[in-house]
């Protein structure tokens, strides 16, 4: 006999939860003001983001192809196979074929611009040191612990809904 998902009770009313929500969707955006701060004019936030998956994905020692990148960024292959081929002929990027499947082509950021993002790093850690001296390294620790908690209570009521499309 299957087992029925256990539904919690909610705690708010419909109201109290779209003002949650929109008070999310608030800390988001303030967020992302922030993080474009020192906005780059060479580069759109789509170019941003993908070349940011590409040096996450190396910093956990996995590379990326176009498909796993229109998967991650929600774009069809076809628009990233037009951003990859912008920022290639910019030398941005280069596509790197599979040693042992030729049909497989990695992406990733050129020599010189794994140095000139390192700077890039350099000046936003700088940055964030100004911002811990401000608001403390144990407020900081303590809010990265609730995202997490929070990432996790968003994901079990995900699953407990069978996901959630929006």
């Amino acid at each position: 006999m299957a087992r029925k998902k256990k539904m919690l009770a909610p705690v708010t009313t419909m109201e109290e939860s779209k003002q949650y929500l929109f008070d999310f969707f608030t800390m988001l955006k303030q967020i992302q003001i922030v993080a474009n701060a020192q906005k780059n004019d060479r580069f759109n936030n789509t170019e941003i983001r993908l070349m940011s998956e590409i040096v996450y994905a190396k910093c956990k020692g996995e590379r990326m192809i176009s498909t796993q990148l229109a998967e991650r960024l929600s774009l069809t292959r076809s628009a990233i196979s037009q951003i990859v081929g912008k920022l290639e002929a910019e030398g941005v990027l280069r596509r790197v074929a599979d040693d042992v499947d030729k049909k497989i082509a990695y992406v990733e950021l050129t020599a010189e611009m794994e140095q000139s993002f390192g700077a890039v790093v350099d000046q936003y850690a700088e940055f964030m040191g100004q911002v811990i001296v401000r608001y403390g390294v144990k407020k900081l620790d303590r809010l990265f612990a609730m995202v997490q908690e929070f990432v996790a209570a968003v994901e079990a009521a995900a699953e407990s809904m069978g996901g959630v499309s929006l």
